[in-house]
Order: structure tokens, then C-alpha cells, then sequence
């Protein structure tokens, strides 16, 4: 490559701190004009009890923005939601052109088409493990097992040295689907001299290895065969590998695997188009459950998290139109709950324990292993780059720690812990932060995205907390009521501990401070409006220690 000024520079906008959201970006130039490559754009996924009424996060793109006319392209490391789910709603503000492999192109038109008014957005794509030339970059895309087809870690080569972005990766010698991770072009990579490792933290604090999909495989085929009656499997819908192992199962037990739930039916299409289930049987749908015999089927449903609108949560509560499991029949969590969905998860196996099913999940049996690389893993890969810089990503700050003392243990020269928005030199000179880019949330709130720090979400956990009183009063020019007070109570008990209602209450509060004002004070609306609402507060707070919101509306006729 030729000889470029200025120096290479690394920012996360998401992804490091938390698990999710992941969006990374690299920089080759001075302060005054960079070139810049972004590697993924994710989402996080929303707790209800923290951010009701949120249905993902976002990370806040306004510096790409700016910087729109300078941005190379987007390549994907692979098609996890946390990794591409943010495309749809950021990709219209930058326009940059994007890159992916087959399998993550093809899921993203079949999740795109599945929006209702999503825009096109054009894909670029990209052979599995090859090479991309854009502007001062080249990267070249590196196969590395995980829990979705073709993920990749990303060798990009630049002026000031070569990074290797790992994405979401772990050493499985035996994969069900797909190659091993490559050790081969990892340990050349390392031969012929790397400036920086940019890893996975996920499983940073767990010592030795992840376990291999094979030997999940194996328990879920001796507990498929061994079910008495109806079998239900939930995974994560985007895990072929463990679909291919169910399908697998369920064959050798004689059983047809009948799909439940949207997104469960999306990937099993993207999969057989892109030849990951060749071989595998074809699947029944949904109408088909009913007619087959209890030892004869097999569900495979979508709502491993608890999802309330997924599959396996309707058929916990009986609301399912076409699924129904009783006593007992078997369901298998072939998944781990991701941290903020433990709630939601024990609503669900709850729910179906209540109806006499019987639940195996991850703590009690080898039907999950994670996609993340453990300690050992960890040492293995920094064996084999050998960087002269580490700087952990992609998991919260105890799993950055944790990676970050590990690679300093193992001898890497430079080990640099950041937070999203910090500007890392890589190169020349020492890993550095050497300055802060705008970085922060949006939320998908329905169809709009909002800022963290729009009120919106604070104002819905105030008023989820202690409700809201509404009071509409209508006054004469000379300050004298026109009618009856209006009163509304939304989320407020009925009554005190002593019976009273609490409307009465309220209703006093307004007669009793109204009638106490001096009457010049009553012919000005605003004064009226904010007596009244410390009034209401105060009588409310009084007999049941919380303050509703209040609103008061004063109208002069």
C-alpha cells in the first residue's frame, strides 16, 4: 500500500461496556480528513422494566452523519441482530456503500421484506472469505466458528499495520455446520506481523474452553429419543447449526419437526437457499401439528428470551391457535438467557410447569454452549496474531477488565481498555485515546427513533411508578368557577387506607386551595394551575406516599 500521512485510529459507537450494539469504526488519516470503515451496525434489545414501551436501542450515528462524505463502506462480520439488526433504520442516513457475505445478505432482504415500508437497501456481497479493497483499507474476511453461518473476522490491512477485528467468534474443532475457525490464516496473519487485536470479550471471565456444538448434538438427540410424548425445542432462530442438530434428532426418533413461530420459519428459507440445510428433511408447517401423533412431532419454536409476542411464550399461557402441549410432554430451552430477559424466560418455563410440561434447560443438561471464546481460547488466539496492541471489546466492563488482564499476562506489549466514543490512536507512536467523538442511544419507539435523553421514556416510568391526575378547570374573567372541577385518575388506587375515595380527596384538594386563594390571584390562569397542582400532589402524597404526575388545565370562558 502506498505511504499514507496522519495515523490510524480506532473508535467503538457501541459495544463496548454492554453486550450488544455493536458498531465499530477505523480511521486512516490526520485530524483535519479521514477515510473511515465501519465494521457492523446492531442493536441492543430493550428491558420493558427499565425502558417501557422501547423496543430496541441503537447506537447514535451523528458523527457518521457529518462524516457521511468520508466513509468507505460497512462491511458485516455476520448476520446476528446485535451485529446488522440497526441497518434498516441508520443505513438511510449514511448511504455508504455496504458489504456482507451470502448468508448475512440474504437473511437481511428476508428481514427487510418482512418490514412493512423498509427501504431498499443494496448489498454488496461478498464470497465467503475474501478480500475487499476500500480506499486505504483491504480487508480480508476470515472464517471463525460461531452460532450463525459464515461469521468472520476481519484482517484489515492498512498503511500503519494490520488489525484483526475477531467479531463474534470461539474455536469449536468440531462444528456442526460449517469450518473450524481458521487457524491456519490466523497464525500467518501473526507470521507476517500484527499491530492490533480487536477481540471478543464475551466469555472473558469463564476459564477453558466453550464446549463444541457436537456435543450438544448429541444430548439433544438422546433426549428427543427418550421424550414419552410431544417434543418442543426453542432456540435462537438464526442458529442453523442447532436447527440442523434438531432436525437431525428428530429424524433419527422418528419424528417430523414442525416450525412455530416467523422469524423460526425466515431463517430455515434463507438457510435452504444458501445450501446450509442441504440434506436436512423438509419441515411441516404450523397446520400440520394436529394431525400428527404426540410421539410423532416435534416443535421447533421461536421464544427462547421470553419474547411475549413469540411462539413459545403464547403456548406457555394456552393462547397459541394452532400449538398446544400438555402434561407430559417435554420443552427443551436449547438456549441461555440473555442478561434482562430472566424475567420474561422464567415467565414462560413457569407457565408451562404450571400445566404439568417438563422443562430441560442449560442448567441441568448440555443442550447450549456458547458462541463466545473462553480464557483458554482467548490465550490461543493471542498466540497465534502475537499483536503488539489488545483492546477488548464487545462485553461489559467486567468482561473488558478480565480480557485486558489476561492479555497483559500473556505478554501482549500494549493492552488498551476504552468506552464507547473514545478515539484510539493505533498508530504511529503508543495506543492512545486521544480524543472523544459524539457517541450515545437512540431508541426504536414504534416507528420513530428518539434520543437517550428525550423525556419520553423518564415521563412513561414516572407515570408506570405513581400514575397521573388530570384537572380541568373552567374560570371567569373575574376569577370565579365557571363549572364543577373535571377530575381523571389513571394508575391511582380507588381509595385510601380508610376507604375514602381518592377522587373526593383530589376533588377537596382543588375546592378547599381554590377557594383559599386571594381573589386577585384566581383570575390568573397560571398561578391557578400550579397552586392547585402542589395541592393535589400534596393531598395524594399524604394518604399514599407517592406523588402522581398532575396536570391542570385552567381554561378562561
Amino acid at each position: 500500500m502506498a505511504e499514507a500521512p496522519g495515523e490510524l485510529v480506532f473508535a467503538p459507537l457501541g459495544g463496548i461496556g454492554e453486550i450488544g450494539m455493536n458498531l465499530s469504526i477505523y480511521g486512516v488519516g490526520d485530524q483535519r480528513r479521514r477515510q473511515w470503515l465501519i465494521v457492523d451496525c446492531g442493536v441492543s434489545f430493550a428491558s420493558e422494566d427499565h425502558l417501557p414501551g422501547v423496543d430496541l436501542i441503537l447506537p447514535d450515528i451523528r458523527f457518521l452523519v457529518e462524516e457521511r462524505r468520508n466513509i468507505v463502506g460497512m462491511v458485516l462480520t455476520h448476520a446476528h441482530e446485535d451485529h446488522m439488526g440497526a441497518l434498516l433504520d441508520l443505513w438511510p442516513r449514511l448511504t455508504v456503500p455496504l458489504y456482507a457475505t451470502p448468508f448475512a445478505a440474504a437473511l437481511f432482504e428476508a428481514r427487510r421484506l418482512s418490514e412493512p415500508g423498509a427501504p431498499k437497501i443494496p448489498v454488496n456481497v461478498v464470497p465467503h472469505g475474501g478480500h475487499l479493497a476500500l480506499g486505504p483499507f483491504e480487508i480480508d474476511f476470515i472464517n471463525v466458528a460461531h452460532s450463525i453461518p459464515e461469521s468472520n473476522a476481519l484482517a484489515i490491512r492498512t498503511p500503519f499495520g494490520t488489525v484483526v477485528h475477531t467479531g463474534d467468534w470461539k474455536i469449536d474443532p468440531t462444528p456442526t455446520l460449517g469450518a473450524p475457525t481458521d487457524e491456519a490464516r490466523l497464525r500467518a496473519l501473526g507470521d507476517a506481523g500484527v499491530l492490533a487485536l480487536v477481540g471478543d470479550s464475551t466469555n472473558a471471565v469463564r476459564d477453558g474452553r466453550s464446549p463444541s456444538e457436537a456435543e450438544v448434538a448429541k444430548t439433544l438427540t438422546e433426549l428427543i429419543r427418550s421424550a414419552p410424548a410431544r417434543v418442543a425445542v426453542t432456540t435462537f432462530a438464526s442458529h442453523v447449526a442447532r436447527i440442523r442438530a434438531v432436525a437431525a434428532a428428530a429424524r433419527l426418533a422418528d419424528r417430523e419437526v414442525v416450525l412455530v413461530g416467523r422469524a423460526m420459519e425466515r431463517v430455515v428459507q434463507v438457510a435452504r437457499e444458501t445450501g446450509y440445510l442441504d440434506g436436512v428433511q423438509d419441515f411441516r408447517g404450523m397446520d400440520s401439528y394436529g394431525y400428527l401423533p404426540p410421539d410423532k412431532v416435534l416443535a421447533l419454536c421461536t421464544g427462547s428470551q421470553g419474547e411475549p409476542r413469540a411462539a413459545l411464550a403464547r403456548i406457555a399461557e394456552d393462547q397459541h391457535p394452532e400449538v398446544t402441549l400438555t402434561r407430559g410432554d417435554r420443552v427443551i430451552f436449547s438456549s441461555r438467557t440473555i442478561p434482562g430477559n430472566e424475567k420474561a424466560v422464567s415467565r414462560v418455563i413457569n407457565g408451562l410447569v404450571m400445566q404439568g410440561i417438563e422443562v430441560i434447560t442449560d442448567s441441568s443438561h448440555l443442550v447450549h454452549v456458547s458462541g463466545h471464546p473462553r480464557r483458554a481460547e482467548l490465550l490461543d488466539l493471542i498466540g497465534w496474531v502475537r499483536p503488539k496492541i489488545l483492546v477488548p471489546a464487545h462485553g461489559e466492563a467486567l468482561h473488558l477488565a478480565e480480557h485486558a488482564k489476561l492479555a497483559r499476562r500473556a505478554g501482549v506489549p500494549e493492552v488498551l481498555t476504552c468506552r464507547n466514543g473514545d478515539l484510539v490512536r493505533l498508530a504511529p507512536g503508543p495506543a492512545a485515546i486521544v480524543d472523544e467523538i459524539p457517541a450515545g442511544r437512540l431508541y426504536k419507539d414504534g416507528a420513530l427513533l428518539l434520543p437517550a435523553e428525550a423525556r419520553t421514556v423518564a415521563a412513561r416510568r414516572r407515570l408506570g411508578f405513581a400514575g397521573i391526575v388530570t384537572v380541568g378547570l373552567a374560570l371567569t374573567e373575574k376569577g370565579q368557577l365557571a363549572a364543577d372541577p373535571e377530575i381523571a385518575l389513571f394508575g391511582i388506587p380507588d381509595s385510601d387506607a380508610a376507604g375514602k375515595p381518592m377522587e373526593e380527596i383530589v376533588r377537596d384538594a382543588v375546592t378547599d386551595t381554590f377557594e383559599a386563594l386571594p381573589r386577585p390571584r384566581r383570575r390568573d390562569p397560571d398561578e391557578v394551575a400550579e397552586t392547585l397542582r402542589r395541592a393535589v400532589r400534596g393531598a395524594i402524597a399524604e394518604r399514599w406516599n407517592k406523588k402522581p404526575v398532575c396536570h391542570v388545565h385552567v381554561l378562561v370562558v
